[in-house]
């Protein structure tokens, strides 16, 4: 039986309000059920590695967090809203303040680094721009320095197509800076990069996460990963929660038994 420790913040007036709240979440795909009763609350500038079979459901609840789904039943509060809740410009203003970061990149192969990433910033202007020089100059001043800081201005006028995945994903988290998210959700984002890339990944978005105080929710395969570069694990099979603990106090062999449990259907 895997333990569960309580990682949920201690009430009081000076705690600040979580950036996620998650009450009784269910969500079915018609007859199929894929989520039920998950309740969860994570406190701003957190790192969560949600880690679980392929299956469990872990792609459909961050779907679910920045509103590409709608539950079934229960509800989830984003800094205060629920997406289920919003109209469509209300719920273009929320995902302007949650990131998204995907296994396969999410860029465009034919453009430029820099220009990948002006693209998180498409939120904040009035009308649709065609190359780097369409953008204004401050904007193209602070896209540069993202780039920098995840390891790429040498790279910036390079086509994304011609970078190594690493690279690109390494794009892809400077358009999210970019975009100055308060939570960034990553859905298996180092799952076709080598070891060595994979680490070198979450550790930096570890890094920035720390520096800029967004909140971090990724998900996960790799076991190793998770242990080192969370602050807390959450374990997800057959669509619920099995183990909610900070990562100090959870151990590699509790990991993997999750995995080693039966096989859940896939989500």
């Amino acid at each position: 039986m895997l333990t569960t420790a309580s990682t949920q913040p201690v009430t009081g007036s000076a705690q600040p309000k979580p950036s996620l709240r998650i009450q009784g979440l269910q969500k079915s795909f018609g007859a199929k059920a894929v989520l039920h009763g998950i309740d969860l609350e994570v406190s701003p500038g957190q790192f969560v590695a949600l880690v679980g079979p392929s299956g469990a459901g872990k792609s459909t609840l961050l779907r679910l967090i920045n509103g590409s789904h709608r539950p079934t039943g229960g509800s989830v509060t984003v800094l205060g809203i629920d997406p289920a809740s919003c109209s469509r410009r209300e719920l273009q203003r929320l995902r302007s303040r949650v990131g998204f970061v995907f296994q396969q990149f999410g860029l465009v192969g034919r453009l430029s680094a820099l220009e990948n990433v002006l693209m998180g910033a498409l939120g904040t202007l009035r009308m649709p721009r065609y190359g780097v020089a369409s953008y204004p100059r401050a904007l193209r001043e602070r896209a540069a320095a993202q780039l920098e800081r995840v390891g790429l201005a040498d790279q910036r006028f390079q086509r994304c197509d011609t970078l190594s995945g690493g690279q690109q994903q390494r794009v892809a988290i400077a358009r999210t800076l970019m975009q100055e998210a308060e939570i960034v959700l990553a859905d298996e984002p180092v799952a076709s990069l080598d070891p060595t890339a994979s680490l070198s990944v979450l550790a930096m978005l570890r890094q920035l996460s720390a520096e800029d105080g967004f909140t971090v929710i990724c998900s996960l395969h790799q076991v190793d990963l998770a242990l080192q570069i969370s602050d807390r694990i959450v374990a997800v099979r057959d669509g619920a929660i099995i183990l909610d603990a900070p990562t100090a106090r959870t151990t590699e062999e509790e990991l993997r038994s999750v995995y080693r449990m039966a096989g859940a259907s896939d989500a």
